[in-house]
């Protein structure tokens, strides 16, 4: 008899070591630690807005961000049986040069080290010191592999301060390829600030988040489609947060942008070129991470539903009552899953869990 399990491919963790990393800083990103609220996470620019009192920057950031314990908890409220984390962004982008590989290394170790608490239940994607040279993000990329809990690597839409596209990543991506490990691209900076217009500040987070993190995927993983990142580099896989954002949708006319280019057709670049949707069969993966059955269903059009894994975002969109211990924002993506799949168990139970066992090879 066979045991479905649920498998939670994007939830995140900030380890002991980033936590007091973040506690030493004094700019973004940082921890706030003298507010009469507890201590305040500060990722965005946007936050650390100096006319604002220091106890309304940021967010709250209690234990669930970076306590095991608390991470298990969850877990098993919500019937997951396993997890693969990921250090939560800004990763180590910030980092000067000179500290990104031992503190990589130092992080690193310590999400694997924290993974073997709970062997069978407990994953990592690693992350990588993108400041640093290129000798040592390579040299990172090889090491997480002999790191027993690694199952790839978390890397924002940034690279090495270029983005996605930049020919300076070529031996990033040739590494990886070679290494056979799985790329969860994340956002993190969003679309500038004055995109949301004057108002924006009696939204909330509603449309940065919302709104600008999946554009930022979108743009990103573009980029990296017209720039013939796949074409040099064809056994490079990538996870993609939140259902890639709105590339689903849009994968079609960025397809036909790309074919009526005049500019790329003097270049010489069309012929012989991999087809978008080529490289979303084949090289793409997407987190079930989209809160609806619409853009589930666009994601398994896109990509289809054996390379569509759950996830939780956990713990970020925590419950906004006090004492409310179910989170909304898993019941919304299992939901979905649910009823896109009413009538087809087996696949609902992939997209659950078995995808992400194979895919990720799930085994101690």
């Amino acid at each position: 008899m066979t045991i479905n399990k649920t498998v939670d491919v994007h939830t995140h963790m900030y380890p002991p070591s980033y936590i007091s990393l973040l506690k030493s800083r004094k700019t973004v990103p940082r921890i706030h630690s003298d507010t009469s609220s507890g201590d305040r996470l500060i990722i965005l620019s946007a936050d650390d807005d100096e006319s604002l009192d220091q106890n309304a920057r940021g967010r709250p950031i209690g234990p669930e961000y970076s306590s095991l314990s608390h991470k298990v908890a969850f877990m098993d409220n919500h019937s997951i049986d396993i997890s693969v984390i990921s250090l939560a962004n800004p990763w180590l982008d910030f980092l000067p040069a000179s500290e990104a590989a031992e503190t990589a290394k130092r992080i690193n170790d310590d999400m694997n080290e924290q993974c073997s608490l709970h062997p069978g239940r407990l994953f990592a994607f690693g992350t990588l010191p993108l400041s640093g040279s290129i000798d040592e993000v390579v040299a990172e990329i090889r090491r997480l592999k002999t790191l027993n809990y690694m199952r790839g690597v978390i890397m924002g839409t940034s690279g090495l301060g270029h983005g996605l596209d930049d020919l300076a990543l070529e031996p990033v991506w040739a590494a990886l390829q070679e290494q056979a490990q799985m790329v969860f691209i994340h956002p993190h900076y969003g679309l500038p600030n004055d995109v949301y217009g004057p108002r924006a500040g009696e939204y909330g987070h509603v449309l940065p988040l919302a709104l600008g993190f999946p554009m930022e995927t979108t743009i990103a993983v573009a980029r990296m489609l017209v720039s013939g990142v796949w074409d040099r580099h064809q056994e490079l896989n990538v996870l993609l947060a939140h259902s890639g954002g709105t590339l689903p949708f849009l994968a079609g006319r960025i397809e036909s942008c790309i074919l009526h280019d005049g500019r790329l057709k003097k270049d010489g670049r069309l012929a012989g070129r991999r087809t978008v949707w080529d490289v979303l069969k084949r090289n793409v993966f997407l987190d079930a991470v989209v809160y609806g059955e619409a853009g589930l269903k666009a994601a398994i059009e896109v990509s289809g539903a054996d390379r569509l894994m759950f996830g939780t975002d956990h713990p970020f969109f925590p419950p906004l009552d006090e004492g409310d211990t179910e989170w909304l924002s898993v019941k919304l993506n299992s939901a979905a899953v649910s009823k896109v799949f009413d009538k087809d168990s087996d696949t609902a139970a992939a997209v659950m869990g078995t995808n992400a066992i194979s895919i990720l090879n799930l085994k101690v």
